[in-house]
């Protein structure tokens, strides 16, 4: 079976986010074992320099990399974007090979250069959405990927 790992950079603070993604998470259980993740945001001051943003961002790429297992997919700006069908392939590409895939939502800062070229970065859209909101789109993306593996009318 699939390990997925979410590695997400914060917590959740609203109920409604972690209701929401605890819903995934159980529909997820007999499909592969999923584990999010949380590592905690690098302090900043509250007009931090780059300087202070690039050494946060080392600081949680190492914490980001340290976790990761199998196959890694960074979540940013640049990424390239894949629709539905195209999670699956990778996901069931995933299960050939080590056995693990590791998504990582960054700060809101992003996401240090050594975790981008750790792996295959993707981009959810063009357009910017909260943290919260790309964890719970993510694990329904993954959700709908094992769905299209097998062949279940969910995704249509």
């Amino acid at each position: 079976m699939l390990e997925v790992r979410l590695i997400c950079i914060g917590k959740l603070k609203e109920a409604y986010w972690r209701d929401a993604v605890a819903e995934y998470e159980k529909r997820l259980k007999p499909l592969c074992r999923f584990q999010i993740i949380e590592l905690p945001e690098a302090r900043l001051p509250n007009d931090p320099s780059e300087a202070q943003i690039s050494a946060a961002l080392a600081q949680e790429g190492e914490a980001i990399l340290a976790k990761a297992a199998g196959v890694l997919f960074p979540l940013c700006i640049e990424g390239k974007e894949t629709d539905s069908p195209g999670l699956a392939k990778k996901l069931e590409n995933a299960m050939q090979f080590p056995g693990a895939v590791s998504f990582v939502i960054g700060s809101s800062h992003g996401l240090h250069e050594t975790v981008k070229q750790a792996g295959e970065r993707l981009s959810m859209s063009p357009m910017t959405f909260p943290h919260q909101l790309a964890r719970v789109m993510l694990c329904e993306q993954i959700y709908r990927g094992f769905q299209i593996i097998n062949g279940t009318k969910y995704h249509k």
